[in-house]
C-alpha cells in the first residue's frame, strides 16, 4: 500500500446494530431506580471531556503527543511485582494493590470480578473484603463485564471506602453517578483502571478464542502482546503465540467485538485515579513488566501501598509508528466499508511465515511507548470512523477533542 496516497472517504451505508451499552452493572441495582443509573451512561453522555476537566481542573493538552494519546498523568513508569503472584494475568501488581488497601484499612471493600463456574473467562461481580477474595479476582476477564453491580452490595451494607477496579466504562459511569446523586456521595472511592479495548460478549468468547487456539478450553490467560502475536497460556504452562499477521480474517470484522467497544475512546482509563496495564511496557523474556500511570493523588497514594515491593524501570522509547497507525487504520477503514459483502475466512497468511514478519517487525518495528502509542492511536481512529459509519447520530456527543486532533496529525478526515 502507498503511504502517500489519500485517504479513502468512508462511505456511510451502513445500518444501526444494536444499542450501545457495554454491561457495565449499574442498571442491574435495585436500590434506586434503574432510571437514575442509566442518566450516567457514559454512551449517553460521552467519553472525557467535561468528566475529565471535572476530576483535573482541565482536558488534556492537545499539544503534548504523550498526553494526547495517554491522557493527563502525574508519574509514567515500568514495574514489576517481585515477588510476582502466582496465577496473576501479569506479576500481580493490580492484585497487590487491592489487597494491600484492604490490609492497611485504606478502604473496607473492593468491587471486582470473581470467575463463573460456568466458564473460566466469564466474570462474576464481587464486593471483596478479604485479601484472599481479592486474591481469588486475579486474572483477566476478557469479555464485557457487570462490576457496578457490586455497588448494590456496597450502599446496602454502608460501606464508606471503596475501591473499585475496572474498565474505562465502568469508571466514566461511576464518577458520574457518585457526582449526580445521593446513594455514593458520602462513600470515598478510589478507581484502579485497568487498560481496556476490544473485549467481546460473553456468548461469542469461546467462538473467537476457538478460532485463534488450537485447544481454547485450556487458556487461561491470553493477551496481544508487544511483539506483534498473541500469546495464549494454557494449564500445563506451555504459551502458544499467534502472530498478528495469521489471525483468521473473520476475526478483523467489527462485529466480532462489543459495538460498546468500538465505540470507546479511552483505551487507557484517564479517569481512574491510577491506571495499570503493559502496553506501554517492554517485553523482556522471563520478565512480566508492566506499565503505569498515575494520574491523582489518591493513585499516588495506591501505587505507595505497594511501592516498596516493586522493581521500577524508566519507560523506554524506540523507532515512529507514524505509518504503522496510517497503514493499519486505512487497511480498516477498507474493510469497514466491505462488511456487507460476504466475510472472508481462513488464514491469510500461514502461522510459519507470519511468525516470520513478527519476529520481523520486533526486532526493526518501534516499542515501548511508542508501541503503545500505535495501540491507542490506531484504536481512536478505528473507532472513529465505527461510530461514523454504525452511529452517524452519537458522533458529536461521543468523541472527545483530541480524537479530532489524532485524525488530523494523521491525515485523516473527520
Amino acid at each position: 500500500m502507498n503511504l502517500a496516497s489519500p485517504v479513502p472517504r468512508l462511505a456511510l451505508k451502513a445500518e444501526r446494530k444494536e444499542t450501545l451499552c457495554s454491561a457495565c452493572g449499574l442498571c442491574q441495582v435495585r436500590a434506586w431506580p434503574a432510571k437514575e443509573s442509566y442518566q450516567s451512561c457514559v454512551f449517553e453522555l460521552g467519553w472525557l471531556g467535561e468528566a475529565e476537566r471535572a476530576l483535573f481542573g482541565r482536558e488534556r493538552s492537545l499539544d503534548d503527543p504523550d498526553e494526547l494519546a495517554f491522557g493527563i498523568a502525574q508519574e509514567r513508569l515500568v514495574a514489576t511485582l517481585n515477588p510476582a503472584i502466582e496465577g496473576a494475568q501479569w506479576s500481580g501488581i493490580v492484585t497487590r494493590i487491592a489487597q494491600r488497601a484492604l490490609e492497611t484499612g485504606l478502604v473496607e471493600a473492593v468491587a471486582t470480578l470473581h470467575r463463573s463456574h460456568a466458564d473460566y473467562f466469564l466474570p462474576e461481580p464481587v464486593l471483596a473484603q478479604t485479601t484472599d477474595d481479592v486474591l481469588a479476582a486475579r486474572g483477566n476477564k476478557p469479555v464485557t463485564s457487570p462490576t457496578l453491580k457490586s455497588l448494590e452490595v456496597a450502599y446496602r451494607k454502608g460501606i464508606k471506602r471503596l475501591l473499585v477496579i475496572g474498565a474505562g466504562c465502568h469508571v466514566h459511569v461511576l464518577r458520574d453517578f457518585q457526582k449526580r446523586f445521593p446513594y455514593l456521595a458520602d462513600m470515598d472511592v478510589y478507581a484502579l483502571g485497568i487498560p481496556c479495548v476490544d473485549n467481546v460478549k460473553p456468548k461469542k468468547l469461546r467462538w473467537i478464542l476457538s478460532r485463534i487456539s488450537k485447544s481454547h478450553k485450556t487458556v487461561r490467560h491470553y493477551e496481544f502482546m508487544q511483539d506483534f502475536s498473541v500469546h495464549l497460556l494454557h494449564e500445563n504452562g506451555e504459551v502458544e503465540k499467534v502472530p498478528y499477521f495469521s489471525l483468521p480474517r473473520e476475526l478483523s470484522r467489527s462485529d466480532v467485538f462489543a459495538p460498546s467497544c468500538m465505540s470507546c475512546f479511552d483505551y487507557l482509563n484517564g479517569l481512574s485515579d491510577l491506571t495499570v496495564g503493559y502496553v506501554g511496557a517492554p517485553l523482556v523474556k522471563g520478565e512480566k513488566r508492566q506499565w503505569i500511570l498515575v494520574r491523582t493523588e489518591k493513585g499516588k497514594r495506591l501505587l505507595d501501598l505497594a511501592r516498596d515491593e516493586l522493581q521500577i524501570f524508566p519507560e523506554t522509547r524506540k523507532g515512529d509508528c507514524s505509518k504503522a497507525v496510517k497503514q493499519s487504520a486505512t487497511m480498516m477503514m477498507e474493510r469497514l466499508k466491505r462488511e456487507h459483502l460476504p466475510a472472508p475466512t481462513g488464514r491469510k497468511i500461514p502461522i510459519w511465515l507470519g511468525s516470520i514478519i513478527a519476529r520481523i517487525m520486533n526486532l526493526v518495528g518501534f516499542k515501548g511507548v511508542e508501541f503503545a502509542r500505535y495501540s491507542v492511536e490506531f484504536h481512536l481512529i478505528r473507532n472513529y470512523y465505527f461510530v461514523k459509519l454504525r452511529y452517524p447520530e452519537k458522533l458529536q456527543t461521543l468523541v472527545p477533542k483530541h480524537v479530532y486532533k489524532v485524525l488530523e496529525n494523521r491525515g485523516f478526515e473527520a
